[in-house]
């Protein structure tokens, strides 16, 4: 045990059975150097001779202002010496414990060690990260896509260097807000909290829309446009989950914003869509929607976002038969980048279908956080292979070898094909339809890369 159990802060955190994080792989992969590097200072020792950690380090870091245990340990080996078996065993142990579990590798080489050790973790691969460190030049960056193979989640990082540490770091938040209440024991991943940002143009009814769902008074509403500047920030509580959810600013077009809060106020608004998971676009049902409306609804794709299109004031309007599905139509028309996410009619003022929006917006966060094994997802490929065979030409055949999803929340896949120039778009969409239609991710979007792979 190190001496960081005798920090009285610590102790306290440890009986409430910290979140643990415990970084294995083989002997001289850059394992200690990877876990001073994360805490920020040297607190295990690093030396390029093989096997200089033995016992299990371990020091608090924190993130996101929780605090963590981060555990070194000693590297993984095949010999059968008596040291390298109790070294061997106490890893397991950590492993066993662990909520997290850093497997790192060197993109230099794939050993022995290294297949038994990928191996051994195939029963806790939706606790593992795939570390490949020594990732310090653009030919070794190339390497990295190799690894994908696996099935684990990669990240290439050169640990002496610093490099891309800042990606694992968020790949860490992201893993460790999945634990359920901080028992580090349960692995829950519908129970991290969901966030939601409210967009649109001035006097839709964001800020009202906010009220409705914290039950309180947090946004000032006015019937003049422009009344929100600021982000607020409000948090509910909803079957069993709390939820944080953000009111922005109206965002109008560029040209017809001229003072200088307002430009500021917009640009917070859109940087919003990068810290939630789910945006809100609210529609003025009186109205009608405008290319602005496109334009956010664009942005909010590109950057993997879930969206729902929110038609507020529904209650305004005149009741007429089949209203609904003909705005839907017509929505589907006007944006076909939308075509996948849902509408949702309310009345922010009376409450009328907030809790639909409440729950299409949780399907979405879970589809977003949904994670398809790479086994399952190759099996699915192969069928959809041959139903519909790649387009090829007189002179080249194109494949796709294999596919794995490399992110979730934003839903990444990347296939590995022959030849990337050129590659029909189509089969590319064919195959991304097929994902959405038969894997779970049908309201939210989606991205396939392409990368250009021979047998491995």
């Amino acid at each position: 045990m190190c001496g960081c159990t005798s920090d009285s802060t610590l102790l306290q955190l440890l009986d409430k059975k910290m979140v643990n994080i415990v970084i294995v792989g083989r002997t001289n992969v850059g394992k200690s150097t990877l876990f001073n590097r994360l805490i920020g200072k040297r607190r295990a020792i690093t030396d390029s001779m093989p096997g200089v950690t033995r016992d299990p380090v371990e020091s608090k870091w924190e993130l996101n202002g929780q605090i963590v245990r981060l555990i070194d340990t000693g590297g993984f080996s095949l010999n059968g010496s008596t040291l390298d078996r109790a070294v061997k065993e106490k890893a397991y142990k950590m492993i066993d414990t662990a909520d997290l579990i850093m497997l790192v590798l060197d993109c230099n080489e794939f050993t022995p060690e290294d297949e038994s050790f990928v191996e051994t973790l195939r029963p806790h691969s939706e606790r593992v990260i795939l570390v490949v460190n020594k990732v310090d030049n653009p030919e070794r960056e190339t390497g990295i896509w190799n690894f994908l193979s696996t099935g684990f989640p990669v990240v290439g990082v050169s640990a002496i260097h610093g490099k891309n540490i800042e990606r694992l770091v968020e790949e860490v938040k992201q893993r460790i807000a999945h634990i359920a209440d901080g028992s580090g024991r349960e692995w829950r991943t519908e129970e991290r909290e969901a966030r939601f940002a409210i967009l649109g143009k001035p006097n839709t009814g964001k800020s009202t829309l906010l009220n409705r769902l914290t039950s309180s008074v947090m946004a000032i509403v006015d019937e003049n446009p422009g009344t929100t500047r600021d982000i607020i920030e409000g948090r509910f509580f909803y079957k069993d989950r709390f939820f944080t959810i953000y009111d922005t600013a109206g965002i109008r077009r560029k040209k017809r914003v001229k003072e200088s809060v307002e430009y500021y106020s917009v640009n917070r608004a859109i940087k919003a869509i990068d810290f939630a998971d789910v945006i809100f676009l609210l529609i003025d049902a009186q109205g009608d929607l405008t290319q602005q409306d496109k334009k956010i609804a664009e942005q909010v794709v590109k950057k993997g976002k879930g969206i729902v299109l929110v038609l507020n004031k529904w209650d305004k309007l005149e009741k007429i038969p089949n209203l609904f599905r003909a705005v839907k139509d017509r929505i589907r028309f006007l944006f076909p980048v939308l075509s996948f996410a849902p509408v949702v009619r309310i009345s922010a003022l009376t409450g009328y279908g907030v809790e639909k929006l409440l729950e299409t917006g949780l399907k979405l966060w879970k589809q977003l956080n949904l994670r398809i094994n790479t086994g399952r997802l190759n099996k699915m490929l192969a069928k959809w292979k041959s139903n519909y065979s790649p387009p090829s030409t007189r002179r080249f055949i194109y494949k796709i070898r294999y596919i794995t999803q490399v992110s979730s929340n934003p839903v990444v896949f990347v296939a590995f094909v022959n030849r990337k120039k050129g590659f029909p778009q189509a089969y590319i969409d064919y195959i991304k339809n097929r994902i959405r239609e038969e894997l779970g991710f049908s309201l939210i979007p989606i991205s396939i890369e392409l990368r250009e792979s021979g047998i491995w």
